[in-house]
């Protein structure tokens, strides 16, 4: 125990004049209590040091990679790849809230044959149904099927004539009275499509009108919470349960009208136009509909679904015997949400940017003017002069070349 040290007079009693040290030795007390300050001050700058070392081999082990590109390029789907090879159990944990999302597919994709036969079906006989025609392109239109398709079509009517005469749609009275019983019974199906859609995206809604799906971050947890959207097997209720079951007792008239003849004859003719996907769930809907259906990969991977703002993922990719953390930012694509995607620019790794060269034939949703390949075209070249960007990587991936093919193969050509 160190040696009792008088106080002098006048000093104040918690600062004592001397103290004795390790060796016996009486020491200044203000020497004394430097040194234990500097010791101290020393541990917290090593300890920091420690910090600032492990977060600089954490950030050289973190991958930043954005999936750029506009709408319906595929990025989402690029995603769900990296989800099926580094983080598979995450993904199949997830596959029973995809049931009510394959559901509205093929909900959506029944309202976009019936809108297009009923309007088919109001023209006048010898008018032309065409949509706004380039001169430059093959085929004009929006991108996608559906309402917004529907109501474009009726207000852009052909400006030129067409090089061959316009085909009129007009099945025969038994074709009539067939398709008339089949919207009859699926009407209460597709009378389901909006609430489903308001209750998969959470109450998301547009003021221009635009219909879908929209998710955001975490909108599986989000309809984990809601109890009248639970997608897993065995009893489901709210709208996601009326929608299973009107697909349960629909499927044999869903069928009906995509193996009619006179849906054939509209895609044939061009005039219908589903989503990509479409044909995949039309084609699987027996197996869909049934009560205690669960989606398998191929299902979660043709689902069509908006995205809303950035959505990360997070996968450990194994790269040489080095672990490291890949961070995904899937983002929305439509004009609307790009400025979303600034703020993740300046610390970016890589970017992956899809071009979907299959669109050469399609138009912008959200700008029925703007054909996609130009589209696509100016977004990469302002994402490549983007000063931010200028230590990230650059990957250009020229999307949906299946799809490409099988418009050439139908005889679909590139005039531009």
């Amino acid at each position: 125990m160190p040696a009792a040290v008088p106080i002098a007079q006048g000093r104040s009693s918690s600062a004592p004049a001397s103290i004795e040290g390790d060796s016996g030795v009486l020491l200044p007390a203000n020497r004394f209590y430097d040194e234990e300050s500097q010791r101290i001050s020393n541990l917290i700058d090593e300890e920091l040091r420690k910090e600032s070392q492990k977060q600089r081999e954490a950030r050289r082990k973190q991958v930043k990679v954005m999936l750029l590109g506009q709408a319906e390029s595929g990025k989402s789907t690029l995603q769900k790849q990296f989800q099926i090879y580094y983080a598979s159990q995450s993904l199949d944990r997830e596959r029973p809230f995809w049931k009510p999302v394959v559901h509205f597919n093929i909900i959506r994709a029944v309202k976009t044959m019936l809108e297009e036969i009923d309007y088919e079906l109001s023209q006048p006989e010898g008018e032309d149904s065409g949509v706004e025609s380039d001169p430059e392109y093959n085929e004009p239109g929006p991108s996608s099927a559906g309402p917004s398709s529907s109501s474009h079509r009726r207000h852009n009517k052909s400006k030129q004539p067409s090089a061959a005469p316009e085909h009129v749609f007009r099945p025969s009275a038994n074709e009539l009275e067939t398709l008339s019983v089949l919207r009859t019974r699926l009407l209460p199906l597709v009378a389901l499509h909006d609430s489903l859609a308001s209750e998969l995206s959470g109450g998301v809604s547009f003021s221009r009108g635009l219909t879908g799906v929209f998710v955001r971050a975490g909108w599986q947890g989000l309809l984990q919470s809601n109890p009248g959207s639970r997608a897993g097997k065995g009893s489901v209720v709210g709208v996601a349960g009326l929608a299973a079951k009107a697909l349960d007792s629909s499927r044999e008239d869903i069928q009906a009208l995509w193996a009619h003849s006179s849906v054939k004859e509209l895609i044939q003719e061009r005039k219908l136009k589903l989503e990509e996907s479409a044909p995949f769930f039309l084609d699987n809907v027996a197996r869909i509909a049934e009560p205690d259906y669960l989606p398998n990969l191929d299902d979660v991977l043709n689902v069509r679904l908006q995205t809303l703002g950035v959505i990360e993922h997070s996968f450990p990719i194994n790269l040489g015997g080095t672990m490291y953390d890949w961070r995904l930012y899937d983002v929305g694509g439509a004009r609307g949400q790009r400025h979303a995607w600034i703020p993740y620019f300046e610390d970016a790794t890589a970017i992956i940017f899809l071009a979907p060269i299959s669109a050469f034939d399609q138009y912008l949703e959200e700008d029925p003017r703007t054909n996609r390949i130009d589209d696509s075209l100016q977004l990469f070249t302002t994402i490549c002069s983007n000063k931010l960007l200028k230590k990230a990587h650059l990957v250009l991936m020229l999307n949906k070349t299946d799809l490409l093919k099988a418009k050439l193969k139908a005889g679909i050509r590139v005039q531009k």
